[in-house]
């Protein structure tokens, strides 16, 4: 059974579960500057999870391509008012927090969150491993070659599920180490990879079961969806519903989405197929 610890509570992962989206960033792909008041990041909060979302996934910092960096102090100040607001509604919520920075991921925890979801698997911030073993909370770990800034600049590779596969096995081995108990593994459809990448490392999702941790897939409205649909990111919710089939049917355990409700049924139909 694949099972995660957020705040003293097993999560039960081999039934998959949704994370939902709440990008706090004026430039997000999608959603960004929609949320800015108190009010409106609570209604958002209060609507994911009333449409089944077991985890809330707060960002403060665009990964998107070429995102415009901002510092640490402007990432807090973005995030920690904000999960100190939704705690306090929402006493029992599990939060995600969506940073590299070893100080955001510890001013989060202490202040309600309970998840560290890390694109660069501790590649921009030298401490945030040795910081996740002594929080000892779940961690999320991307696939991604450089930053947001440059990462489009890599995307060369001779076999690209084998190295993906081996960037995430030599992680874990040092997380391991530091004796990281809970580790999902996110392999980072739109970091690092072109569209065709993207299709391939779908098409092949089934092979990551290989290293024994739960997947997680963030596949929302992603460009490979709706360049290859010619269409907008507004206009990419069945896209991403079918998307998100695909990977529920290869063995994703959580599926990151902007749409709760649709995901959510995505899920039940898989399960109810799977006799």
């Amino acid at each position: 059974m694949k099972s995660i610890n957020c705040k003293g509570k097993l999560v039960d992962l081999s039934s998959p579960k949704v994370m939902g989206i709440l990008n706090l960033t004026p430039d997000s792909f999608y959603d960004g500057g929609k949320y800015k008041s108190d009010n409106d990041i609570l209604k958002q909060v209060e609507l994911m999870l009333s449409q089944g979302a077991t985890f809330i996934d707060i960002g403060g910092y665009s990964s998107r391509p070429k995102a415009k960096h901002i510092s640490e102090e402007e990432e807090l100040i973005r995030l920690i008012p904000a999960i100190n607001n939704i705690v306090s509604h929402f006493p029992e919520i599990l939060i995600s927090v969506d940073t590299f920075r070893s100080k955001v991921a510890l001013e989060s925890i202490a202040n309600g969150a309970c998840m560290i979801n890390d694109i660069s698997a501790g590649s921009m911030d030298e401490n945030m491993f040795a910081t996740v073993a002594k929080l000892q909370v779940p961690y999320v770990i991307m696939h991604m070659l450089g930053t947001p800034q440059n990462m489009q600049n890599n995307t060369l590779y001779k076999d690209l599920v084998k190295e993906v596969l081996f960037y995430f096995s030599e992680k874990i081995h040092e997380l391991r180490k530091l004796g990281v108990n809970d580790l999902i593994l996110d392999p980072g459809f739109g970091f690092s990879k072109t569209l065709d990448q993207n299709f391939e490392l779908l098409s092949k999702l089934e092979l990551f079961a290989f290293l024994d941790l739960p997947i997680l897939t963030g596949l929302s409205r992603k460009s490979m969806l709706y360049k290859l649909l010619d269409i907008k990111p507004q206009e990419a919710l069945n896209a991403t519903s079918v998307a998100n089939t695909i990977a529920l049917q290869k063995g994703s355990n959580i599926l990151r989405v902007h749409d709760v409700k649709e995901a959510m049924e995505a899920i039940r139909i898989v399960e109810k197929s799977n006799f």
